[in-house]
C-alpha cells in the first residue's frame, strides 16, 4: 500500500495572510510566487493577491512547492486551542501543497501532505519533541492509527454533536469529531494538534516517525480508533462513558501504573471509591511534579496548566448559578445541590443532576458537564463535590475536587511520556494503554 495523503484544514476566515518561503506555482494561473500573499473572500470569490499579481475565482486555488522540503509557507494568525483555556493565535509554518476553497462565506486554507510528513508536526505539537524517543514513537503510532481510522470511517460518521435522551429534565450530549466535509482533519485539538514544522530534519520526533513508518494499532483486522488525552488521573476511562454507547475492547479503563494498589478500590463507579481516589495519591505514571521532566515532555503553553493530576475549583452559589445560566440558558435559581448520578471507570461523571430552587436538570456526558461548569472546560469530569455551609438548605459555595486533564480514554500522554523517561519501550507503553490491540505494519 502506498503512503496515504492527508488534507488538513488549517484556517477558515474572511482574510488569510501568507508568507511563501521559497517558490510555489499554481495550475490555476501562470507565474512563480514568493513572499507576502493576501487571500480574501468577497462576493463569492476567492481573491489571491501577491506583490505583482491578482487573481479572483469561484473555483478552488491550488499551489505546489517547487522543492517539497525546502519550500514552505507561513500562515499568519492561526487560531489554536479553540474554546480551551490555552486558546490563542500563532503564526505557523507548513510544508506541502496549498488548497484554497470557499466554505460558508469564508475562505478555507487546506494543507495537502503525505501522512508521514503530517505526523512530523503532530508528534512535536501534541507533546514536546524533546521527550524520550520511545514516547515519541508511541505518539507517532497512535496519531497515525487515529487518523487512518477516521479517514476510513469518514462516510459513516454523523454530524456532531450527537444527542441522546434529550428529554424533559435530562440533557445528554456527547461531542465526537464531526465529519469535516472538505478535508480529512482540522489542525487543532478538536482533531490532533498540527502546528507547523520546527527543525524537523534534526529533532528526535523525525527519527520516531521514521522508525515507526506505517505502524498502526489494530484489533480484529480493523485499525484502532486510538484515542488519547493529556492526563487520565490514575485510571483511564472507557469509550462508552465519553462517546456513543458501544463497548470498544481496546479503549477500556485500566490503572495507569505497573500494579494496582491494594489500598484502593479501583471500581470508581462507586462514589466512596472515587472520593478515596481523588482525595489521595494512588501510584500512577501520570502523577508527576518534577519540573525538569515536565519541561522536557510538555509544550510551552501546556506547562502553564498546573496541578493537573489533582486540582480544585471553588464557586460561590451566585457564581455557579450565573455560570450555569450563561452556559445552558436555564434559570436554576439558587443552586441547592450537585448530585452525581453515574460515574465511569475512572470516576469521571457521566451524568450529573443539578438541583436548583427553580429547575432541576440532569446533564451528561463528560464533556458537556465540563463545559457547563467552567468558562472554558473543567480539566476533567472526574471530580467530587463538597458543599459549603448552608443557609435555609442553600449551600454558600461548592468545591469541585478533581483529578486528570481531558476525557481520559486510551493513552494518557503524560503517563506514557513518564514511562518513556523511565525506560519502557514504545511497544510496552502502547500495549499498556491498548491492551487488546496489536501493533501491525500497515504500509
Amino acid at each position: 500500500m502506498n503512503e496515504p495523503i492527508v488534507n488538513v484544514g488549517i484556517l477558515t476566515s474572511q482574510q488569510i495572510k501568507l508568507n511563501i518561503l521559497g517558490l510555489y506555482t499554481s495550475p490555476n494561473f501562470p507565474g512563480e510566487f514568493s513572499g507576502e500573499v493576501l487571500v480574501t473572500y468577497e462576493n463569492n470569490l476567492i481573491t489571491f493577491q501577491s506583490e505583482d499579481y491578482k487573481y479572483s475565482t469561484r473555483k478552488p486555488i491550488e499551489l505546489e512547492p517547487d522543492e517539497f522540503y525546502n519550500d514552505t509557507f507561513l500562515v499568519r494568525d492561526v487560531h489554536i486551542g479553540k474554546e480551551f483555556h490555552w486558546e490563542r493565535s500563532k503564526d505557523l509554518r507548513f510544508l506541502g501543497s496549498i488548497k484554497l476553497i470557499i466554505q460558508e462565506d469564508q475562505v478555507t486554507l487546506i494543507n495537502i501532505v503525505p501522512i508521514e510528513t503530517y505526523l512530523l508536526s503532530v508528534v512535536s505539537s501534541e507533546m514536546n519533541a524533546n521527550a524520550s524517543e520511545e514516547f515519541l514513537k508511541c505518539s507517532a503510532v497512535i496519531s497515525r492509527s487515529w487518523l487512518l481510522a477516521q479517514m476510513r470511517s469518514k462516510n459513516e460518521l454523523e454530524d456532531q454533536p450527537n444527542l441522546s435522551n434529550n428529554r424533559e429534565n435530562e440533557i445528554i450530549r456527547w461531542y465526537n469529531r464531526e465529519d469535516h466535509k472538505d478535508f480529512d482533519v482540522c489542525a487543532d485539538d478538536h482533531c490532533q494538534r498540527y502546528q507547523g514544522f520546527r527543525n524537523i530534519k534534526i529533532n528526535v520526533a523525525a527519527e520516531a516517525v521514521k522508525f515507526t513508518r506505517g505502524l498502526v494499532l489494530m484489533h480484529d483486522l480493523d485499525i484502532c480508533d486510538a484515542r488519547f488525552s493529556k492526563c487520565c488521573g490514575g485510571i483511564t476511562e472507557s469509550y462508552e462513558n465519553v462517546w456513543d454507547d458501544k463497548h470498544v475492547p481496546y479503549l477500556k479503563g485500566i490503572v495507569d501504573y505497573k500494579f494496582s494498589d491494594e489500598g484502593f478500590d479501583i471500581n470508581l463507579e462507586s462514589e466512596s471509591a472515587t472520593t478515596a481516589w481523588i482525595e489521595n495519591n494512588p501510584p500512577a505514571f501520570c502523577d508527576i511534579v518534577d519540573e525538569d521532566i515536565l519541561e522536557k515532555i510538555m509544550v510551552d503553553f501546556d506547562l502553564k496548566t498546573k496541578n493537573f493530576f489533582r486540582w480544585e475549583v471553588n464557586y460561590s452559589n451566585e457564581e455557579i448559578a450565573t455560570l450555569l445560566f450563561e452556559k445552558t440558558g436555564i434559570e436554576f435559581g439558587k443552586i441547592v445541590d450537585l448530585i452525581p448520578i453515574k460515574r465511569g471507570k475512572s470516576g469521571r461523571l457521566v451524568k450529573l443532576k443539578i438541583v436548583g430552587s427553580k429547575e432541576t436538570v440532569t446533564f451528561g456526558k463528560e464533556l458537556e458537564i465540563r463545559k457547563i461548569l467552567s468558562k472554558t472546560h473543567l480539566l476533567s469530569s472526574a471530580f467530587i463535590i463538597i458543599k459549603g455551609e448552608t443557609t435555609d438548605g442553600i449551600p454558600k459555595e461548592f468545591t469541585l475536587k478533581g483529578g486528570g486533564w481531558g476525557h481520559g480514554v486510551g493513552l494518557c500522554q503524560i503517563g506514557a511520556a513518564v514511562m518513556g523517561e523511565r525506560g519502557y519501550q514504545f511497544d510496552e507503553i502502547l500495549l499498556h494503554y491498548y491492551s487488546d490491540a496489536a501493533i501491525v505494519k500497515y504500509y
